[in-house]
Order: C-alpha cells, then structure tokens, then sequence
C-alpha cells in the first residue's frame, strides 16, 4: 500500500474545520483503493504568529517540500490587522508562496445544477459553465520591484520575465489540451509594456500547441465578458493581479465562494485550497461550507498524486450531494431539503465517496 505525506495547513478562523472536513472525505476514499495518507500538521498564518512570532516558520516550509501536497484551509481575520505588514498572515502566504514556487494557480468554476439559482445571473446565462481560470502566482506588481511609500506617495512595479510567462502559458495549453482546446489570454496590452512581452511570449509558445485556439482580450473587457456570456471561455490566461480579480469574479458565476477550489502547481509541490478566506465571524460555529476544501482535496488527487479515479469518485460525491438536497447554511434557500452542518455535510460526502 502506498502511503502520500500530506502536510496540513489549518490555519485561522473556520480553517480547522473545513480541514478537518476534507481529510475525513480522503480517508474514506483511500478506503476504496491500495494507498493511504500520513497527514503532518504545521502552522501559517495569524495562529503561527501567536505562537511563534512569525507568519511562516521555517519548519512549515520545510515539512512542506517534504511531502507530497499540501492541503491548505484558510488565514487571516481583523485581530492580526494591527501588525506590521510584514507580520501579518497574508505575508506569510505570500512568502509560502514564492518559497515553495508554486508559479501556477489554477480556479475552476463550474456551475452545478442543482444550484444554478444561486448565482445572481440569469439561468440561461450560467448553465453550463465550465471554464478554469489560470494565474500566474508568484510574479507580477505583488511580487515587483522596487516598491513602496512615504506619506505622500505609494509605489508597485509590475514586472513579468520571459521565463516566468514561459512556463504559465505551457501550464494553460497543457490543460486546455484535456479540456476543449481553447485558451484566452487576458491582459493589458493596449498600454502596459509588460503585457506586450505577455502577448508576444504567449503567442510564441502556442505555437507548440498546433491543436490549442489562441484568442486575446484586454482585462477589462474579460471583467465584461464574464458576465455577459461566461460560457464563451475554457481556459483563462493571465498574470497575478488580473487573475486575483477575475477569479474571484468567475466564482460568483456559481453562486457561493464556499463552493470553489484551487491549485497552486510548481515545479517541486503544489498546495490546495479553497478560494475563501478564513470567515472568522462564523468559525467555531459549524457552519462554514467545506465543500470547496473537500473539492481542493480532490484536486491533490488529481494533480499531484495521479490518482484520478480517486478524484472523480469524491466529485461524484459531491453532486450526488447537492443533487439530494443536502445543503449547508449558505446555501439553504436553494432547493434544501436538508440543512446540514459542517461536520454533516462532511460526513455524508465521506460516506457517498466510500461506497
């Protein structure tokens, strides 16, 4: 039996309990096949401050590149707010980030239907959509130099290398190839040099991908387009601030934040989570959605582990769930037949999945 070193990142807020939720729906997947899991917990964010002083100890990074994923809940929340930018949980994350070079971030929305009521967006707009959002993460203004302020003035440089636009625009057209072929690179080029070289590059390595359809658009039209016709994209290119943005929008498509995963893929690890934040004003009360981080877990499955049976099987379970009537309070007044709490909805994905 093969056994995959898990680290585990709960973090702040309703971290520890979605966590919790995904680990028990991958227990009783492993059930059903000839591996395991031997999860390591260790600390980021706003808890690993409290305890350490720091954000990001060094042990997390370690026992990160030791494993093979990492499974990540959520961090931050109003009590660290007060800290020095650089002591507070989002820096801590975005150093995980960069030191683990985790370069490629990828957001799916799909829209299920039992709950294509939820989204704010008429029915015909939404059934249907199934498109991946692919962002680049550890490059762009966020990580740019130089930067910074004084009391009169603020400063980010925007910077992207032909390398850096090299292996995300390989990583979108590897994906398209298993999806609908299609791949639409988002940028600014009509009046930033950097996404001049962003066009160029990407157009240079479509090349490679004879069978992939290319298009461009610039950022704020795509804004525009996902909402006006969403099924129009497969996968979406894009460098760190604009694919922050355009996936948070794309997330709305399907109606709950608490619903959406994510990857962060590199070279040596990948870390998954869900797109949410951390929600401190209902943690603790078993309430929180988990199935976005139960679909991150699927994820790992996926792309890290290659165990896509696996993958397909907690998906499959996760439908069957909403297609029953299974609801969390988030989505309650959406064909509920059943309100459930955190730890129920959890449970009863475990079970589906192990049958």
């Amino acid at each position: 039996m093969k056994t995959y070193k898990i680290a585990l990142i709960k973090g702040d807020g309703i971290g520890p309990e979605i966590i919790d939720e995904a680990t028990k729906v991958l227990d009783a997947v492993a059930s059903c096949y000839d591996f395991d899991f031997k999860y390591t917990e260790v600390l980021m964010g706003g808890c690993a401050y409290d305890i350490t002083g720091d954000p990001l100890p060094q042990d997390t990074v370690r026992t990160a590149l030791s494993s093979d994923a990492v499974l990540f809940g959520a961090i931050g929340g109003d009590k660290w707010d007060i800290l020095p930018r650089e002591k507070r949980p989002e820096s801590g994350l975005l150093r995980f980030r960069k030191e683990l070079g985790v370069y490629a971030n990828l957001r799916p929305a799909v829209v299920y239907d039992e709950l294509i009521n939820a989204s704010s967006l008429k029915p015909t707009v939404i059934e249907g959509v199934d498109l991946m959002v692919v962002r680049e993460l550890i490059g762009g203004i966020y990580f740019g130099e130089p930067k910074g302020r004084d009391e009169n003035k603020g400063y980010n440089t925007m910077v992207y290398t032909r390398s850096e636009i090299v292996r995300i625009a390989h990583h979108a057209f590897k994906i398209a190839m298993e999806r609908k072929k299609r791949v639409c690179s988002i940028d600014k080029a009509n009046v930033l040099d950097v996404s001049q070289l962003w066009r160029e590059v990407v157009e240079e390595v479509s090349v490679e991908y004879p069978e992939v359809e290319l298009t461009h658009m610039y950022v704020d039209n795509a804004a525009m387009q996902l909402v006006r016709d969403p099924k129009q994209f497969d996968v979406m290119l894009t460098g760190n601030i604009f694919g922050d943005i355009l996936s948070d929008e794309a997330s709305m498509l399907c109606g709950s934040i608490g619903l959406l995963p994510s990857a962060s893929i590199g070279d040596k690890i990948g870390v998954y989570e869900p797109i949410h934040g951390s929600a401190p004003d209902i943690a603790g009360q078993g309430i929180a959605n988990p199935i976005a981080t139960i679909s991150s877990a699927s994820m790992m499955l996926r792309y890290a582990l290659g165990e896509i049976e696996a993958a397909n099987k907690i998906d499959a379970a996760i439908k069957k769930v909403l297609k029953e009537g299974y609801r969390t309070q988030d989505l309650a007044q959406y064909d509920a037949k059943e309100v459930c709490s955190t730890s129920e909805i959890g449970s009863i994905i475990a079970n589906y999945t192990a049958k």
